[in-house]
């Protein structure tokens, strides 16, 4: 399983650039979703965000752990929210039929979620999540503009707690049409 902010890398780079939240929302009745009024093709997003707190990592994995390995980790991760905010630069290949697909990460942890469509236009969206999940909780929020066919914007902000740990994300993202033709699939 991967936690914290690679778990948060791996839903950016495949949830944001396969476009936004027109495919987060599937267990939403149809009537509710409209798909962004954007271009397929090749994009490419540049995703900017922090991650602060201890990862909800369930007790028995952090049982596993030597008192030292355990140090280190919660070093590591208060050095990561120290560093400030990061940016990653990635490229994906938007298809009609990605649009008209439900979001699927590759895994069974959006199983665990319930999505509400706060707002839901060609122009912009707006979705609440709140997931329950091998004794974590988390809830955020995740809102898009499509500022024209060939630029979107958004953030998400999440908080997942288990137990006394606690770790917020902050980010926001742009994604910019390059061109009809994909020279790099997702």
């Amino acid at each position: 399983m991967v936690y914290g902010e690679d778990l948060l890398t791996k839903t950016f780079s495949i949830g944001l650039t396969l476009l936004f939240c027109s495919t987060v929302c599937s267990t939403l009745p149809a009537a509710d979703l409209r798909a962004l009024d954007v271009k397929t093709g090749q994009w490419e997003a540049t995703v900017t965000g922090q991650t602060t707190g201890m990862p909800p990592i369930p007790e028995e994995a952090l049982k596993r752990l030597t008192p030292d390995q355990r140090a280190k980790m919660e070093a590591a991760m208060q050095a990561r929210g120290a560093g400030g905010a990061k940016t990653t630069v990635s490229k994906s290949c938007l298809t009609q039929a990605d649009l008209d697909k439900p979001f699927n990460m590759g895994d069974d942890s959006t199983k665990a979620c319930t999505r509400t469509m706060v707002t839901s236009s060609g122009r912009s969206q707006e979705i609440r999540l709140e997931c329950n999940r091998e004794g974590s909780k988390s809830s955020g929020t995740i809102k898009v503009e499509a500022i024209d066919s060939e630029n979107v914007k958004g953030s998400m902000q999440m908080t997942v707690t288990s137990g006394d740990h606690t770790m917020n994300m902050n980010y926001t993202f742009t994604t910019k049409w390059i061109g009809p033709a994909c020279t790099q699939s997702k």
